[in-house]
């Protein structure tokens, strides 16, 4: 077996195009289980800002209502009508004494229309109302 004296020149090399492709693999793996790990109750709007906004922090169910900047209700994000949200309401607190029920309402939404939707859900017994807003 004879060595040229080509291959004694030439450095060696460590490639890291592979190692690139793993950091980026990681990269993506983390960024798509931190989007998974947020918790989304309502659909995004563009809340009012409040000075006084406090963060919740009692653990009973939550009903979320949004109201979109169209004026389309959603109830859990799913759509309704409504003359039908009283119900529905009613059969999602089920035999539960207390619910917290979020309008999610935004910020070009029609005044009348958020005050009659906590009218509605004022006449359900059990239920606490919640107004969503951001702090500026």
């Amino acid at each position: 077996m004879t060595i040229r004296d080509d291959d004694l020149d030439t450095p060696p090399q460590i490639n890291i195009v592979p190692m690139i492709d793993i950091i980026f693999a990681i990269l993506t793996f983390f960024i798509m289980a931190t989007l998974f790990l947020t918790r989304s109750e309502g659909l995004p709007v563009n809340l009012p800002s409040a000075e006084t906004a406090r963060q919740q922090t009692a653990k009973q169910q939550r009903i979320t209502v949004t109201i979109d900047d169209q004026g389309n209700l959603f109830l859990d994000r799913k759509p309704t009508e409504g003359s039908l949200l009283t119900n529905q309401i009613k059969a999602l607190k089920g035999n539960q004494p207390n619910v917290l029920v979020i309008i999610n309402a935004d910020e070009k939404v029609d005044h009348g229309q958020v005050i009659a939707v906590m009218d509605q859900v004022r006449t359900i017994e059990g239920t606490t109302l919640g107004i969503a807003t951001k702090r500026p």
